[in-house]
């Protein structure tokens, strides 16, 4: 049957005995993990890509995406607490709905994931760039963007030739080279080993929560309220596009999810701490957007014609150009450090720079957590045998999955090379919100096939809040740019061809082996020599 492999629930869980977490993170302990993970990309990096989408409507997109997130959280939850074992959403779906469609949701996690900490390298790379210019060290601009090359690609496929597209020619740069070197970084201290400690962590969030804290008190004070005017220029299309690309800014309160095990009395925590670390950010994300959109305006940039131009095309930034050229001051949705823009303009430039500092400090180690979560996905897929074992080699001197890691790194490193954050982030979203869909679906199909399983946290009004998580998904999935709609089942296509050509027939599942996960997913699996009579091998711990 197409759907009728699955992992047995019982073995997977066996990980989660293994791994005997004490009970000992209450809500507030929650709530804190949650915020430190969400804060920290996307209100640094797409501000301004939210802002050409929607103008100052964006601040319905963050309620719109926020909304999306909660619910589909409270079903990450439930198969979170169920399953608290590597793999994410990829091995969830194995042990519910079987090995085809965990495959195309392993299969888009590479989007959410390396996509993703490409995105992030790219807003790091801003940022960095913003940072040494404003300290009078220039950085060429031909090696900190890819705007030539895309108005070069655009112009080869036919593109009308236009004073825009010949701007982004003229200044624009070829390849995004500070990019390629923080992914390089962050591969080479996954490979030897090195994470970040919990102290190095809080310090972090500390630095993001006080560099957003400064922004919102100085740009608060001097709102203008004729810059919310006109509120929603793009109209209902406009927001909910914004929403679409600003659901980038709240990947990672999974990590509330996947801490059910570890939670005191999960039915009354998880809850708490996913729904007040979410309604924390929203407002952050609220009071910080109202702020830049108050103090300078966040009107669309419009081409010659008229049309509004997309964020991170080759048009708007040979427009923006032109438009700094011109003397006019450059407006929030052309800054590629929007925080650091707006404060420059209502003359605080020294605090500008220092929340610029604040990103470049704190935003490698989205990155690192985004590749992290990429090489453990393919290696929990490696193991059960849908990709070759290979990547799922072990270093013999650092125990960590090398072979995953250094192709995870050269992946994210062209992406992040020439393409912009905007693109990067929309494709990273396609990838996610469909992994979450299938959460949706797994947690329902659950419900009926296995009602008396063990549910430490279970989602509540699951048959109201899960089809919404599923309409919330496709409503923004749908509000995509079109090429991000279309990279997801064209990338599936590509999935989907290398599963049936070559996992299927290799799949552990499909051959009767039975894997159980180490609890930390650093070894492969070893096979066990058959009991006489057994009709098929097992696999034992590594």
């Amino acid at each position: 049957m197409l759907f009728g492999r699955t992992k047995p629930l019982d073995a997977v869980l066996a990980t989660a005995e293994k791994k005997g977490l004490h009970r000992t993170l209450g809500a507030f302990q929650l709530t804190m993990l949650g915020i430190g993970a969400v804060i920290g990309t996307g209100i640094f990096v797409l501000t301004s890509e939210a802002a050409q989408k929607a103008g100052p409507g964006m601040l319905l997109s963050f309620v719109v995406a926020g909304f999306v997130c909660a619910v589909a959280a409270l079903c990450y939850s439930e198969l979170a607490s169920m399953v608290p074992v590597s793999g994410s959403a990829y091995t969830y779906t194995y042990t519910v709905v079987g090995e085809l469609l965990a495959w195309m949701v392993g299969w888009a996690l590479i989007l959410e994931y390396a996509v993703g900490a490409s995105a992030v390298a790219v807003g790091w790379s801003n940022h960095a760039v913003g940072l040494l210019n404003g300290l009078g060290l220039h950085f060429p601009s031909a090696l900190g963007n890819a705007d030539a090359l895309n108005a070069k690609v655009l112009l080869a496929f036919g593109a009308a030739p236009s004073p825009d597209l010949t701007t982004a020619l003229q200044v624009g740069g070829w390849i995004n080279i500070p990019a390629v070197l923080i992914v390089g970084v962050v591969t080479w201290l996954l490979v030897i080993g090195t994470t970040e400690s919990a102290r190095v962590n809080a310090v972090l969030v500390l630095i993001k929560i006080a560099a957003l804290t400064a922004f919102i008190a100085l740009t608060i004070p001097v709102m203008n309220a004729e810059n919310f005017t006109p509120f929603t220029p793009t109209g209902g299309a406009g927001v909910f596009g914004a929403a679409a690309s600003i659901f980038f800014a709240y990947v990672g309160f999974d990590a509330v999810s996947t801490a059910a095990e570890e939670t005191k009395n999960p039915q009354r925590n998880v809850p708490i701490g996913l729904i007040g670390s979410l309604f924390i950010c929203t407002l952050f994300y609220l009071l910080v957007a109202s702020g830049a959109i108050g103090a300078i305006g966040a009107q669309p940039v419009t081409g010659a014609d008229g049309t509004v131009l997309a964020p991170g095309s080759a048009e708007i930034a040979g427009r923006c150009a032109a438009i700094v050229a011109s003397g006019t001051i450059e407006p929030l949705v052309c800054s590629k450090e929007a925080l650091v823009h707006v404060l420059q303009v209502i003359n605080w430039p020294v605090i500008g720079r220092l929340v610029g500092l604040a990103a470049v400090l704190a935003l490698p180690s989205v990155v690192l957590m985004m590749m992290f979560g990429q090489t453990r996905v393919f290696f929990t897929m490696a193991r059960d045998g849908l990709l070759p074992e290979r990547l799922s080699a072990v270093h013999p001197k650092f125990r960590t999955p090398h072979v995953v890691t250094v192709v995870t790194g050269i992946g994210a490193a062209i992406a992040a090379a020439f393409l912009p954050v905007g693109k990067l982030a929309d494709y990273s979203n396609s990838g996610t919100l469909f992994a979450f869909l299938m959460v949706a679906v797994s947690v329902m199909v659950l419900r009926r096939t296995d009602p008396n399983r063990p549910r430490p946290f279970r989602t509540p009004g699951v048959y109201i809040i899960a089809p919404l998580s599923i309409l919330g998904c496709l409503g923004l999935y749908f509000s995509l740019p079109l090429t991000a709609i279309l990279v997801l089942p064209g990338w599936g296509l590509v999935g989907l061809l290398i599963y049936f050509g070559y996992s299927r027939s290799r799949s552990h599942v499909g051959r009767g082996i039975i894997d159980v996960p180490e609890m930390d997913s650093d070894a492969p699996p070893v096979p066990v020599p058959p009991m006489p009579g057994a009709p098929t091998p097992g696999i034992r711990q590594a």
